[in-house]
């Protein structure tokens, strides 16, 4: 299984590393039957994450043909839109709209990303994967329709406008969409790729080499509905 974590201009680092470290050690602990690389849309180069002070390198473009995972990180910054925080009116000298996590999130759209993601949500060989943000990256460009998807509590809302079925979960697995909530819910969603794809028992290996025991449930669409009390 190949990995292609993508990678833009304010991107929330936490988002790209820790489900890039996990996919790294599943490889390790498989021998090598996961591979990991950080892509941009662009191709090589280096990107700036929304914190300012730190930087990643994309060895690569994002090739939407390749069979695997391909997995869209959030951004990191302001909460909220422009305008909404004291100080910060438009206008205002010291408004820096990159520092805005909708802004962020809505320039990824002015890429050639959305049409790479189309690309890859059309081959039945690929998985596409979001944590936090990154699943109203996809929801913006008009790719999850009709979907299950979550994302961030705070974005739940936007993603529902947007035709998505979202879900409060920590992990939404809807087959060929697999999304994550919060920041640190990378870690689960990489860790549930790796049992799904892979195995449990390289999952179980990288789970206890972490220290890190998942949390909630994986979403899926199965079962009864719940009735209401």
């Amino acid at each position: 299984m190949h990995v292609q974590i993508v990678l833009f201009d304010g991107f929330d680092p936490l988002d790209v590393i820790a489900p890039y470290e996990v996919f790294y050690a599943g490889g390790t602990a498989s021998g090598g039957l996961v591979t990991v690389e950080l892509v941009s849309a662009e191709g090589p180069r280096e990107v700036i994450s929304g914190t300012g002070a730190l930087a990643l390198r994309a060895t690569a473009v994002l090739d939407p043909a390749r069979a695997g995972v391909i997995l869209v990180p959030g951004a990191s910054g302001r909460v909220g839109e422009p305008g909404e925080v004291p100080g910060h009116e438009a206008g205002a000298e010291e408004w820096q709209q990159d520092a805005f996590i909708p802004v962020l999130l809505g320039r990824t759209l002015t890429t050639a990303l959305p049409t790479q993601l189309r690309t890859a949500m059309e081959d039945p060989g690929v998985i596409v994967g979001a944590v936090c943000g990154g699943s109203l990256v996809l929801a913006m460009a008009g790719l999850l329709e009709g979907r299950h998807a979550t994302t961030h509590h705070l974005g739940l809302d936007v993603l529902d406008a947007t035709g998505v079925h979202a879900v409060r979960a920590r992990v939404v697995d809807d087959g060929d969409v697999v999304t994550g909530a919060g920041v640190t819910s990378g870690l689960d969603l990489a860790l549930h790729l790796l049992e799904r794809e892979v195995g449990p028992r390289v999952a179980h290996a990288v789970e206890e080499l972490f220290a890190h025991e998942r949390r909630g449930i994986v979403w899926r669409e199965r079962g009864p509905a719940v009735t209401a009390s």
